[in-house]
């Protein structure tokens, strides 16, 4: 009644096949994904201090290098673009990098980067509370 498969079917399926592209596992993929956020922050960090120098700020860049280099096995500092010449807006943007960066070590429970994140999105926003309330 039914004719046999004669030929090599041409849909193949994902068992047992071996990929030419290397995967990387969720932990991965999330350590890389912290370590931009807080690179990035750590850009911003970096802007911030030298338009506004403080121990705070210094204090906070060496912690951001420190887990960047542990995340990425090494630190590539990006250099301070010198573009943003408004502490408000930088001060925003650190808020909101150290609060993707703290939802991304929440995700992989990594205490150490989320106590950070959390500390530096802590300092952005009071940092600006004074000019909100000017602004009003």
């Amino acid at each position: 009644m039914y004719e046999p498969i004669r030929s090599k079917s041409v849909h193949s399926t994902m068992a047992g096949t071996t990929s030419d592209f290397p995967h990387r596992t969720r932990e991965e993929e999330l350590d890389i994904q912290l370590a931009g956020h807080l690179a990035a922050l750590l850009a911003a960090t970096d802007e911030l201090r030298a338009l506004a120098p403080s121990a705070d700020l210094d204090a906070a860049a060496e912690r951001l290098a420190e887990q960047v280099t542990r995340l990425r096995g090494g630190l590539v500092r990006a250099v301070p673009s010198g573009e943003a010449r408004d502490l408000t807006a930088l001060h925003q943007r650190a808020h909101t990098l150290a609060g993707r960066a703290l939802v991304v070590a929440a995700s992989r429970a990594d205490t150490a980067a989320a106590i950070l994140s959390a500390e530096r999105m802590d300092a952005h926003a009071a940092a600006l509370e004074p000019r909100e309330l000017a602004s009003h």
